[in-house]
């Protein structure tokens, strides 16, 4: 049985079935809880990573809250707000989830690209004389974009990801073709149900990657293809950070 040509086939014949919504239309939904959600995160922990990253405070606090962050399950998460704030809130439930299932990329990327930007830049800003939040808006946010969208990749790639469950509390999107199929034993909607999760995560991730290469300054894509140097260590500890994946204290020196 080829179950993956049924699987493309399902997905193709433009009818999903009796008691489903159109592709298109969880598409839709998968898309439009995860842009509200990571909107949400974003105006929380953007200006907050900022903020750190610009004073140097609360740093440790943030990790820590970030790492708790993600540590919580986002099944478990979802179910006990759906029953804390009544079924009738099961979107505010699911949203908030995701808020907090996003923050802590959000957080990191944002305070990462301030701290991988060379201290000799912002010596050299104040020395002529420009204000902190000059410095602020015109060296340390332009030079820290690159990691901070690479924050944001990985937190609506996580959290485009997990929508999917929202469908077990009866939310829709693409997560209805997987979770209804198991007990209806449709192998080829489930299957298919996974390859446009999938399909539609790896379109979102070469469309960040896109825009991640282009936020970074004309001027340092030109110097580095002109004289092409290694990462320094406070660079590549930065954008491990970033996309969640812990960074390796530096040795003592």
């Amino acid at each position: 049985m080829n179950l993956i040509g049924e699987a493309f086939a399902w997905i193709f014949s433009g009818n999903p079935g009796t008691g489903f919504d159109s592709i298109p239309a969880a598409i839709g939904v998968q898309l439009l809880y995860t842009v509200v959600s990571v909107l949400v995160a974003a105006a929380i922990a953007i200006p907050l990573g900022w903020y750190i990253g610009h004073t140097g405070k609360g740093r440790e606090t943030a990790v820590a809250i970030s790492g708790a962050a993600r540590a919580i399950p986002s099944f478990g998460l979802l179910i006990l707000l759906t029953l804390l704030l009544g079924v009738l809130h099961k979107p505010e439930a699911a949203i908030i989830s995701f808020v907090i299932l996003a923050i802590p990329s959000l957080l990191a990327g944002a305070y990462t690209g301030f701290e991988a930007i060379d201290r000799r830049v912002l010596d050299a800003g104040r020395s002529m004389g420009m204000t902190e939040a000059q410095i602020l808006w015109r060296i340390e946010v332009p030079l820290g974009l690159p990691l901070l969208v690479g924050g944001i990749r990985a937190a609506t790639l996580q959290v485009l990801a997990t929508v999917t469950i929202a469908a077990y509390i009866g939310l829709g999107g693409l997560g209805q073709y997987i979770i209804a199929a198991i007990p209806l034993r449709r192998f080829d909607i489930l299957i298919g149900g996974a390859i446009l999760v999938a399909v539609l995560a790896l379109v979102t991730d070469g469309l960040f990657a896109l825009l991640q290469h282009l936020v970074v300054p004309r001027g340092i894509r030109a110097a580095g293809a002109a004289s092409p140097r290694a990462r320094s260590a406070r660079e590549r500890r930065a954008e491990a950070v970033a996309v969640g994946v812990p960074a390796t204290p530096p040795s003592a020196s």
